[in-house]
């Protein structure tokens, strides 16, 4: 097994030219290192150094294999920086963005929850639905529904199961009946929205024997999600909302499914970055706090089972 002390020693010898000053820098014997050396090349099965009385150069085969000994001895620099880092208290300020149902109804309370953990760090939080720009807007990280299909971003999961469900108020139910099938959705004013100002007006369903997007009207529509939920309390019509941030008004009886056998479309929540590299500790601890609140939530109330 390669020791990672040898490695070490090989990048600086490689660096150096010589075993004695590698010895005197980390306060070893020549013989020493030279035997980390030889203990190297044995597990490589490769000479990794050509030798002489008074020269020490890498051979081929060394100077092939530096950059991977280089590349794992940085790779351990940063995981024991950021253990480092991620203990010490989080401080300054973490910008996010976030859709404005989940953001003012259910994100609201955690961040409260984490600034309370953290009471150094600074929060700023920008609710929209329309979709931030992580690289010209001044946030951090973006809070986002959906599948991220755009290879410049880096998503991480907080919500990867969940789905749309189409919803109504007990109200609205008694005064117009509930669709049975998808095709009757046309019959009923349904609660649509502007996303980037574009009207979501045709409703997606993953069935088994393939995709159906169901085109959708009504008299009222918002480019705020949130409103379109409270549209649905007051019983305006139907809505077709992700289950994070309809489970709580379905559990207290304020919203009912419907079509409950019909597969909803999968909307997972994600923490969206520019890029890993720009990953804080903040960021990081973020992300495991909401996933794990995310979980709790879903357990609490699980997404329910359909038909797929």
């Amino acid at each position: 097994m390669i020791r990672f002390d040898d490695l070490a020693l090989f990048v600086r010898t490689a660096a150096l030219g010589s075993f004695s000053a590698v010895a005197r820098e980390v306060d070893l014997l020549p013989g020493q290192v030279a035997a980390a050396i030889g203990r190297l090349e044995r597990e490589l099965d490769s000479r990794l150094f050509a030798r002489s009385t008074r020269s020490l150069r890498l051979t081929p085969e060394g100077a092939e294999y530096l950059p991977y000994a280089q590349e794992v001895l940085e790779t351990l620099r940063e995981g024991r920086d950021s253990l480092r880092q991620e203990s010490e208290q989080l401080k300054g300020t973490l910008q996010v963005a976030a859709p404005s149902d989940f953001g003012r109804n259910i994100l609201l309370p955690w961040l409260a929850q984490f600034r309370r953990l953290h009471p150094r760090l600074n929060l700023r939080l920008f609710l929209s639905d329309q979709l931030s720009d992580i690289f010209r807007d001044p946030i951090d990280v973006a809070i986002r529904y959906g599948d991220m299909e755009d290879a410049s971003f880096v998503a991480l999961p907080l919500a990867p199961d969940n789905r749309r469900m189409l919803v109504a108020s007990p109200d609205y139910i008694a005064r117009h009946g509930q669709p049975a099938t998808l095709e009757q959705l046309s019959e009923h004013s349904c609660l649509r929205y502007l996303l980037d100002k574009r009207l979501y007006d045709k409703w997606l369903f993953p069935l088994a024997g393939g995709s159906r997007r169901i085109a959708v009207s009504g008299p009222l529509v918002s480019n705020d999600a949130d409103v379109v939920r409270l549209w649905a309390l007051a019983g305006e019509g139907i809505a077709y909302k992700s289950w994070l941030d309809v489970c709580a008004d379905v559990g207290a009886g304020r919203l009912r499914l419907l079509l409950p056998d019909c597969p909803g479309q999968l909307t997972p929540l994600n923490m969206v970055c520019p890029h890993r590299k720009q990953f804080s500790p903040a960021i990081r601890q973020l992300q495991a706090f909401l996933r794990e609140r995310c979980a709790t939530l879903v357990r609490q109330m699980p997404v329910p089972d359909q038909e797929k």
